[in-house]
């Protein structure tokens, strides 16, 4: 009877509930994937290099950002691998990673213009930020999906809002904040929580906006430094004079250099005869406004490309966001496209000078691998419902593993 014990212990330990888990067990390289949407990044990512080719001298950011769209389809597409449901599983950690890695950059980075938003890593500047932007979906989708039977209640609608609320106020970057905030809305929408609720937190953003922009200032308690507030209010009034401060860079200069490249490009573009990039009169024509550099050098035809590129993403997301698998699914695609749909038209709208300049990226074609590798992550999030989607349909109805 002891060799018996003995033998089915040594059987229990050769159990396949305690052996370890392989790649193979997480990554399931035979699901489907979204051939429209994969076809829209990749393009985008041509698109990048040949405005960021026509908007620079020489070789050294086509190549880096060739680098990091190599890179960043690797990622999406071993991403969109995995069950999506791992990541949900492992929240709390993403969380705790993401707010690390935003103190870290804030403690360890590098100032650029007064904003210190990345840790120089020697291949590439990270900014924490921009990864930031996915995780907070990621974590924010999944506590309304655990609160699903109490959606309705005020402590799930300030839960969601707190979540964001933490890494947006510890990032010194305003652009992203707002990207966090269209994000938390559009999971706070998609998710459930009542009408009322979402009117109550539009109403107190419109008495924050008025503080901050009026009340705060008139009496000398300002909430942002003179060159953010001049970035953010430069397109209401782009013709009047202002006082830069030093070591700061003219907003209301960078809008009119940015409508004029826009405007000379007219239908088809003035290709190597553009001069407000080659001349130096366009600044960060590689980041903020490669809207404008594309405009110039490939004109209308050009940027209604790009943009019809971003529709066919926005089309493909809303596809995969009504047919996935489960609630976590939905909600998660949501915030994925507000995160996209708001980085676009803030940053289109900023070029040709109705949005504020908040140092915002266009997706997949402004220069920087963060901004890159972060939307190629969400492309493969997207993918991986689509995938689980399709999968799901195949083996026919199944309980909504969320409720």
């Amino acid at each position: 009877m002891a060799t018996d014990r003995s033998s089915a212990g040594s059987v229990g330990l050769r159990s396949p509930r305690r052996r370890r888990r392989s790649l193979a067990d997480v990554v399931d390289v035979g699901l489907p994937f979204d051939p429209v949407l994969a076809f829209a990044a990749v393009a985008l990512t041509i698109a990048s290099c040949m405005a960021i080719a026509g908007a620079t001298t020489g070789n050294a950011f086509v190549v880096r950002q060739v680098a990091y769209g190599i890179v960043g389809i690797g990622v999406a597409a071993v991403v969109s691998r995995i069950d999506y449901a791992r990541w949900q599983a492992i929240r709390w950690p993403l969380y705790a990673f993401m707010v690390g890695s935003i103190v870290a950059v804030a403690v360890l980075g590098q100032k650029v213009n007064g904003s210190t938003l990345s840790i120089n890593l020697g291949f590439f500047s990270f900014q924490a930020s921009e990864l930031g932007k996915v995780l907070v979906a990621v974590v924010a989708a999944a506590f309304i999906v655990d609160r699903r039977s109490v959606v309705h209640t005020w402590t799930t609608t300030a839960g969601v809002l707190l979540l964001v609320v933490v890494p947006a106020g510890l990032t010194a970057d305003f652009g992203s904040s707002l990207v966090y905030g269209a994000i938390a809305l559009a999971i706070l929408l998609i998710g459930g929580t009542p009408g009322r609720h979402l009117a109550t937190i539009g109403i107190t953003g419109v008495v924050v906006v008025v503080a901050v922009f009026g009340v705060l200032p008139a009496v000398g308690a300002p909430v942002l430094k003179g060159y953010q507030l001049d970035r953010i209010t430069a397109f209401l009034s782009p013709n009047s004079d202002h006082k830069v401060e030093p070591g700061q860079i003219d907003a209301r200069y960078q809008l009119k250099q940015a409508k004029a490249a826009i405007g000379s490009g007219q239908k088809t573009g003035r290709g190597n005869n553009a001069t407000q990039q080659t001349l130096g009169y366009l600044p960060e024509q590689q980041t903020d406004f490669i809207f404008a550099s594309a405009g110039e050098r490939y004109g209308f035809v050009g940027v209604a490309a790009i943009l019809s590129l971003f529709a066919l993403i926005m089309w493909r997301g809303l596809r995969i966001l009504s047919t996935a698998r489960d609630f976590y699914g939905a909600v998660l695609a949501a915030g994925i496209l507000a995160m996209l749909l708001f980085q676009v038209l803030v940053n289109a709208g900023m070029n040709v000078g109705i949005m504020p300049i908040t140092g915002i990226p266009l997706p997949l074609v402004s220069y920087g691998g963060s901004s890159v590798l972060s939307t190629y992550l969400a492309i493969g999030l997207l993918q991986a419902i689509y995938a689980q989607g399709r999968a799901a349909a195949r083996r026919g109805p199944t309980v909504d593993r969320t409720d």
